[in-house]
């Protein structure tokens, strides 16, 4: 094959449409990819509207790093970590459990808490029991936990062996069952633990909410805002947010692939790996998360602050 030449016209020309290119992504000429550091986050699936948005964008600004994200259920990202078969520079999942066992696997030494959330139920507008769950949300003379006993409602949920929010929906439904004395709910909403037809991905359970396939899911609060969802506010005796709620109600457990499960405190914990091929770059981003910035974004995604929550060590 012929080698290209290129004049210096040529030359120019491309360099344009680089430029040109950088643009129109928002982004000055500096930082064009070339000129930025990589970094890889392997992140828990709830947070993909905001971290591929203006995380990405602000990281690329604030810290001239190019964010790599890889998003999905943080307990089965904990586990290809610690197998070696997922080498990212930061981890983050919701829960102390999947940073635990990172730890505690000794691939960081540490997990600091960025951001905290809460439980919802996110339904969709095409559904015919929207106008019911739209009175719940308001408060008008219906319970969501009786809309969810509707015959033919199609509910939605992550598997609660690789996800905490798949497991997070169980315990909700355990602490409803024991506040509003309803001793069958969880069994009459959800059905088995594993149940085939309730159980998808996080992305596409949201995808589904929005073509109308289902008629409501569990979700975390940040999650049906920027899909512009509708969601019902449960709550703060079921919707996991307090710091205790393990402590307040012990016998609240789940089994689940092998494991047994305890609710726990819905904080997102960041941490940078010992193995991080950039260790600067994701020790950086990591403090930069709980910097004024990004917790600003944190803000207008919907998070609330971590609160008095403490940073994990093995």
């Amino acid at each position: 094959m012929k080698k290209e030449n290129l004049t210096r016209r040529e030359l120019m020309v491309r360099g344009s449409f680089l430029t040109l290119g950088a643009a129109i992504a928002g982004l000055p000429t500096k930082l064009l990819a070339a000129d930025l550091a990589a970094i890889d986050v392997a992140y828990a699936g709830s947070m993909g509207s905001m971290m591929e948005g203006p995380i990405k964008a602000s990281a690329a600004q604030s810290l001239k790093l190019e964010f790599r994200g890889r998003a999905q259920g943080a307990s089965a990202l904990a586990q290809l970590i610690v197998g070696g078969s997922l080498r990212p520079d930061v981890f983050i999942p919701v829960t102390p459990g999947p940073a635990l066992t990172v730890l505690r696997a000794g691939k960081a030494g540490s997990a600091q808490p960025v951001a905290h959330t809460e439980m919802v139920i996110a339904y969709s507008p095409k559904s015919r029991f929207a106008s019911r769950f739209a009175a719940a949300a308001r408060g008008k003379n219906e319970n969501w936990w009786e809309i969810l006993l509707e015959p033919g409602l199609r509910f939605g949920r992550t598997d609660p062996v690789t996800d905490p929010q798949g497991r997070n929906i169980i315990f909700t439904m355990m602490l409803a069952a024991k506040i509003y004395k309803q001793a069958d709910l969880v069994e009459k909403v959800l059905g088995p633990t594993i149940n085939e037809k309730q159980i998808f991905t996080e992305p596409t359970v949201m995808a589904r909410l929005q073509s109308g396939e289902l008629d409501a899911s569990s979700a975390y609060k940040i999650q049906p805002g920027p899909l512009n969802l509708p969601f019902v506010t449960l709550p703060g005796e079921v919707n996991l947010s307090g710091q205790n709620v393990h402590t307040d109600h012990p016998e609240i457990a789940l089994s689940a692939g092998g494991k047994t499960y305890n609710p726990e405190p819905l904080i997102y914990y960041a941490s940078v790996l010992k193995d991080a091929p950039n260790p600067k770059g994701a020790a950086a981003f990591v403090e930069w998360l709980k910097g004024a910035e990004a917790q600003a974004i944190f803000r207008r995604y919907n998070y609330d602050p971590p609160g008095d929550a403490s940073a994990l060590r093995a």
